[in-house]
């Protein structure tokens, strides 16, 4: 018998949408008093799998893609949509199958990124390839596995030209849509100040030169930003990209089909955070096109997003092992864990804020202010910075949460950590998706010149 884990004082916590929860939808309390997510006990997990590990809820990953599918599907029965998994946010074989499964697409921003959804068994024309600088090699292979390559410059315009030979490619046409939104300036995308996408000024030039090419040009492309809570800007990004898209089709004869408005929809990491629903994104998105739309006389276009964060973030969490603790009179007490910043380098980078508990003693009360730090020599490596816990002992499971998007794939080796495990947890079975890594695999790559040989 397990009770339902209830870690938030809105008593409608289990109505929100997943990116509403701070915990995977899953989490639940065991008779022995442990959290489990996905029917496992997390404290049994880490025994088996070891620490840190990661725990990837199967459940609350589908419930947030079919809550997109769902949407898009009643709230714009106009014309076709399409769900991308936007891959960046944790590009591994299990989590490109696991959503692909649900029917979306995936838009991958490398070789391996592309090369990872392949693998796990999605076809190239259900993929999306971006990125502000594709190499030769990357565009070439793009074009053997048959993708929509996202043309973000001059530079992959005349790639293409290049390498294109016989082929037909098929290509989006990135748009810089001049949207500001308020989030992290190192997320924000959509603003004329970006590395990415076409300057609307360069416009007229790009639609001409690729209305020159044998090319499928399927339409545009343009993404505001990250971790956004606001809807208006993305009720503007139709708005600010229909002048184009009825020029490349009326002045360039451009068979535009695609209207893709990126993805950016924020989750919640603590109780402070209040993004939108699902649904309200989706139902911003399409009001805003069909107030650009209505009247104009274009056919309805296919309706991309691109999700990433608000797919995978809330569906996992971080499993550490407490260690050392160091106190600091009138100051603040530090607890140390077996990871950080090589896991999770997202709290050096953004400043950013998390919830935690203790797995072993999760309903305990928490009365105790800590800053949990982790074990990397570097002194900007918290976690978490003046948190209610538990007190907390040597041994404990401390659980950090909605931390399945970008950690993974932005973790490093700093100080030579091996990166950890996950494992993907379903109805009481946990399988592993990604091997720990030993010292010895840090070495793999290294080579010792015979000089340097004691």
């Amino acid at each position: 018998m397990t009770t339902v884990l209830s870690l938030s004082v809105d008593p409608a916590l289990d109505r929100r949408a997943p990116n509403q929860q701070i915990w995977p939808l899953t989490a639940t309390v065991t008779e022995a008093g442990h959290l489990a997510i996905g029917g496992c006990d997390v404290v049994d997990l880490v025994a088996r799998f070891g620490s840190p590990l990661y725990i990837l809820d199967e459940t609350t990953v589908r419930a947030a893609c079919q809550q997109y599918q769902a949407s898009l599907a009643r709230l714009y029965p106009q014309a076709p949509h399409r769900v991308l998994y936007a891959s960046k946010a944790w590009s591994c074989l299990a989590v490109c199958a696991l959503v692909a499964q649900e029917g979306l697409y995936i838009d991958a921003v490398s070789a391996g990124e592309l090369l990872t959804a392949v693998e796990a068994g999605v076809p190239g024309d259900r993929i999306y390839f971006h990125g502000n600088n594709k190499s030769h090699d990357e565009l070439r292979y793009a074009l053997e596995l048959g993708v929509t390559v996202v043309a973000d410059n001059w530079h992959d315009l005349q790639g293409l030209r290049e390498l294109a030979g016989d082929r037909r490619p098929r290509v989006m046409l990135r748009v810089t849509p001049g949207i500001e939104c308020h989030t992290h300036e190192y997320i924000r995308t959509g603003h004329l100040d970006s590395k990415f996408g076409f300057d609307p000024n360069e416009m007229p030039a790009v639609l001409e030169f690729a209305a020159q090419r044998n090319w499928e040009v399927v339409g545009l492309h343009a993404h505001i930003g990250s971790q956004i809570f606001e809807l208006q800007a993305h009720r503007d990004i139709a708005e600010a990209l229909v002048s184009w898209y009825r020029q490349g089709r009326e002045t360039y004869g451009l068979p535009f089909t695609e209207l893709n408005v990126g993805g950016g929809l924020g989750i919640r990491y603590t109780e402070a955070d209040d993004p939108p629903t699902i649904a309200e994104w989706v139902e911003a998105v399409v009001t805003g096109l069909g107030k650009a739309w209505e009247g104009s006389g274009l056919p309805w276009p296919t309706l991309v997003c691109e999700p990433g964060r608000s797919l995978i973030g809330p569906a996992c969490v971080t499993a550490y092992t407490v260690g050392s603790q160091k106190t600091v009179p009138g100051v603040r007490t530090y607890i140390a864990v077996d990871g950080g910043m090589s896991d999770n380098p997202r709290p050096i980078t953004y400043q950013s804020r998390y919830s935690a508990l203790l797995a072993n003693r999760p309903t305990a009360t928490a009365a105790t202010v800590v800053t949990v730090a982790g074990k990397h020599c570097e002194s900007g490596d918290v976690l978490l910075r003046d948190v209610l816990l538990p007190a907390p002992a040597s041994g404990d499971i401390l659980v950090v949460a909605s931390t399945g998007a970008y950690n993974y794939s932005m973790a490093s080796h700093y100080n030579r950590l091996p990166k950890i495990a996950a494992v993907l947890v379903n109805q009481g079975e946990a399988n592993l998706i990604l091997r720990r890594e030993t010292p010895a695999d840090l070495l793999r790559q290294d080579c010792l010149p015979d000089r340097l040989r004691g």
